[in-house]
């Protein structure tokens, strides 16, 4: 089986709990994802859904539509890459990785605000961490058109409360008086090409996006094979037919790549 990622990105990850990996697709690969992904996020599906509405006070943090790969065949040839799963594998150590759902992120211009420092891992329903997810823009990001924000070692502290977007608290409130407290947060601008990983329990901040094009991301949400369905209510896995307590699994959390 090969390697995408050399040791050391993979012990910066486990360390850092982030990791930036260039030429990720090839640049045929990314105008053909741009074009599917403008398609997701533009045409009406009954099976992906939007988690915002035009003028609602997310919406200007985020316009983002999930599991578009339901919706929009070309994009599961991305969602579910080869690639991006063996490299979600290599950074975990799982013996195999599933997607838990994937999103189109785009960050609109204009009236636009950044994505309050956070973690992932709260507002997803499982009982142990470990799922990661991937990045990628379709164009060069950087701080003036929404590009991401990591504190380094900050996957180690835990899981805490979750923070509403729309609405932000400072995260900051709890870890006061800890040594990540005082942890300088690393800016990852990125050329097209390039995506980052990040841990669910990692804190990541994106800037406000004050460019006059949506500032245009996929994200997918990989997760260890055996990872375990608390039960609490999401929308992805809302009747999905799965039972608290036991490992997601079937086509809706299809195993993208396994260790022979």
């Amino acid at each position: 089986m090969k390697n995408y990622l050399e040791q050391s990105k993979i012990e910066f990850y486990k360390e850092n709990g982030f990791v930036q990996v260039d030429n990720i697709l090839t640049e045929e690969e990314l105008d053909e994802l741009s074009e599917f992904l403008e398609e997701a996020m533009t045409q009406e599906g009954t099976n992906s859904f939007a988690t915002s509405a035009k003028g609602g006070s997310y919406y200007k943090v985020l316009n983002q539509k999930v599991n578009v790969w339901r919706d929009h065949g070309g994009m599961s040839r991305y969602s579910f890459h080869p690639k991006l799963a063996q490299i979600a594998m290599e950074l975990t150590g799982a013996k195999g990785i599933r997607v838990f759902h994937d999103h189109g992120l785009w960050k609109m211009p204009q009236d636009s605000k950044p994505t309050a420092w956070h973690q992932d891992f709260p507002y997803w329903p499982m009982t142990e961490p470990g799922a990661l997810s991937v990045w990628i823009p379709m164009h060069d990001v950087d701080e003036h058109n929404g590009c991401m924000m990591f504190v380094p070692g900050s996957h180690k502290i835990g899981k805490l409360t979750g923070i509403d977007l729309a609405n932000p608290q400072d995260i900051y409130e709890q870890i006061e008086g800890t040594e990540l407290e005082k942890t300088k947060p690393v800016k990852i601008p990125l050329k097209k090409g390039s995506c980052t990983f990040h841990d669910g329990l990692t804190f990541h901040f994106a800037h406000a996006n004050n460019s006059d094009k949506p500032r245009r991301v996929l994200a997918i949400i990989f997760m260890p094979d055996g990872t375990v369905y608390s039960g609490k209510s999401h929308p992805v896995t809302d009747n999905a037919g799965l039972e608290a307590g036991k490992p997601f699994g079937g086509g809706l959390f299809p195993l993208v790549a396994r260790r022979k």
